[in-house]
């Protein structure tokens, strides 16, 4: 019920053939992922997460974190696995070698807190919120700050929160109450209420290091008088040990759907005369700060999508070949295993064609990460860095919805014991579905795309990837054979239906902006489904190139039936998500309020 084994094979290859490991390893700065170091690296966290971090996945959602006197208690096991988490360096793989990191590439990252994602949800939690923290702090920090928590954060001594959600504020962040005095030392202190604080309290680490949004008293209304703080658990010393309780309390968890492991706080701030803390950055720039964390975040829960799919997969997989019901369709009398049935098969090949989707497109994104931050040529840093922005929303919102949709099928695919939780494949269900509400539901992500990433630059990003869609589509056209035709045919679908989406966007959207939001969410799913598309295309060329090579491997040639069953079956609803985004807006706008 809690196995997990990392998808290694498929993970190097699109590191390799996709996302380009080795043109990332010969940029400045990332010399030390050199194939056999990434070799390492993935196979020691594929030990640590089968080993360690799976077997806890369905008695820590069990047991859940507990709460009492203001403090959380993990499950049994947590905190051990955690420490085992921080002696192996896992936390500090991608962070700054300035700061104690080992300064590995984002994509190399990936993969690997794919495999946290995937072995348990709920504990990889902690070291995302950690790491969005260390990014902030590394962008806007002061110097004495960067000392003070840096090197035991990136070391994974001390966690990190985004302190952002009011009882009033959800994604409104400008109707933010919560406010920060200043105390003429360089402290303010902080008072008000924050919830939905993922890992606000915890037995696991010394320290929990706060990153906190409220208002200075002088501070203008709405988003533009927003301030970061850093508000430690404990106070730190100046010479880094640690001082006294801070007065940032955790005052009760959540009762969730899902992810029970993982303590959701309210956290009350200043109860007792405030809680201490200190300016990130400048005044009133806190919003542009923490967006850092938040995209980041974003990224990551996109990562959650991808993960909760290869598992719910691999459950449902090792269901279907060992459960007896039924006859074959066909050819046998006797009951037969349910992965000869068509069926189940169509099932399990949508599971695994997206997930193979999903992992192609997050770690090529992640690669042109690496590439804006680090690539010898400031056009190419600049061009990278475009693509990263347009393809963050389509990460974070196609993969969780996908996700989602994968653990529904995990749990179809087991019949009735897929509503009996003893199966596992329903703790997935209910893991996976905040994640389409992580850091910004599907709704804002979708806004984000069409409004920041494709309206306002005139659709010049996105008409650049479409450009290299029809590279991987004449690419296509070399090889011979009727998978490669079919493959090729859904991708010129895929990209017919994209560029008109886009175009009706860049025309509409300044004229008619309600029309055009109401096809947001089907845009961003069109989009996600054609690059999706794209990946598994450039996919099967790779494959296909192995092959010609002389290479005897199975993986190529199963490769190449995932994509052309994606093109099959999962490019089929294209030209039905470009109708709805480019027609749709006229009827959903003509209902008036009185008839919901």
């Amino acid at each position: 019920m809690s196995s997990y084994t990392a998808p290694l094979k498929d993970m190097h290859f699109v590191l390799t053939e996709l996302a380009g490991i080795d043109k990332v390893a010969a940029m400045p700065g990332y010399e030390e992922a050199a194939p056999d170091v990434v070799e390492a690296i993935l196979d020691e966290s594929a030990k640590f997460t089968s080993g360690v971090l799976a077997p806890l996945n369905a008695s820590g959602d069990q047991e859940g974190a507990q709460w009492a006197d203001k403090a959380v208690s993990m499950p049994k096991g947590f905190k051990e696995a955690y420490g085992q988490f921080v002696e192996n360096g896992w936390n500090a793989l991608s962070c700054n070698p300035a700061h104690g990191g080992q300064g590995l590439p984002k994509v190399v990252s990936a993969a690997v807190q794919e495999m946290w994602k995937s072995s348990n949800m709920a504990f990889s939690l902690c070291p995302l919120l950690t790491l969005g923290a260390i990014e902030a702090l590394e962008l806007a920090g002061t110097d004495a700050q960067k000392a003070m928590y840096l090197p035991s954060m990136i070391a994974g001594k001390w966690t990190g929160t985004m302190n952002i959600t009011e009882p009033q504020a959800g994604s409104d962040l400008a109707a933010i109450r919560s406010r920060a005095e200043p105390q003429g030392d360089g402290t303010y202190r902080i008072f008000g209420q924050k919830i939905f604080i993922t890992y606000g309290d915890h037995d696991m680490a010394e320290n929990t290091i706060h990153l906190v949004l409220a208002r200075t008293p002088d501070a203008p209304e709405g988003v533009k008088g927003i301030s970061l703080f850093v508000v430690p658990k404990f106070l730190v010393k100046p010479d880094g040990s640690l001082g006294e309780r801070n007065d940032a309390y955790c005052v009760s968890i959540e009762h969730k759907l899902g992810i029970h492991a993982s303590p959701t706080c309210v956290m009350a701030l200043g109860d007792s005369g405030g809680a201490v803390g200190t300016l990130v950055g400048k005044e009133n720039d806190g919003l542009k700060y923490m967006f850092v964390m938040m995209n980041a975040a974003r990224f990551a829960v996109g990562l959650e999508g991808l993960a909760i799919g290869e598992s719910a997969y691999q459950h449902a997989v090792a269901y279907a070949r060992e459960r007896v019901q039924g006859r074959a369709i066909e050819g046998s009398a006797a009951g037969v295993a349910i992965i000869q049935h068509p069926d189940i098969r169509r099932m399990l090949m949508l599971m695994r064609s997206q997930v193979e989707a999903m992992r192609a497109l997050a770690y090529s994104v992640a690669a042109a990460h690496d590439a804006a931050a680090r690539h010898p040529d400031a056009a190419e840093r600049t061009r990278n860095q475009a693509f990263v922005d347009l393809m963050i929303p389509v990460v974070k919102g196609w993969s969780t919805e996908t996700g989602n949709e994968l653990a529904y099928l995990g749990v179809q695919v087991h019949g009735g014991m897929g509503f009996i939780e003893e199966t596992g494949a329903a703790q997935f269900m209910r893991d996976a579905r905040i994640t389409t509400i992580y850091e910004g539901t599907t709704g804002i992500q979708a806004n984000d795309l069409m409004g920041r990433k494709i309206a306002r630059e005139g659709g010049a990003t996105i008409k650049a990837v479409i450009g290299m869609m029809q590279q991987t589509r004449d690419d296509l056209a070399r090889l011979s054979g009727a998978e490669f035709a079919a493959i090729a045919a859904a991708l010129g679908r895929g990209i017919e239906a994209l560029q008109a989406a886009t175009d009706y966007i860049v025309a509409q959207y300044g004229s008619d902006v309600r029309a055009v939001a109401v096809g947001a969410v089907p845009f961003l799913r069109l989009m996600g489904i054609v690059c999706g598309g794209w990946m598994m295309a450039r996919a099967a060329v790779a494959a296909q190139d192995k092959i010609g090579a002389g290479i005897d491997d199975p993986f190529y040639p199963a490769k190449i039936a995932t994509a052309h069953f994606y093109a099959d079956h999962v490019m089929a609803a294209v030209a039905g998500l470009a109708q709805e985004v480019v027609q749709g807006g006229a009827s959903a706008l003509a209902l008036d309020e009185a008839m919901f």
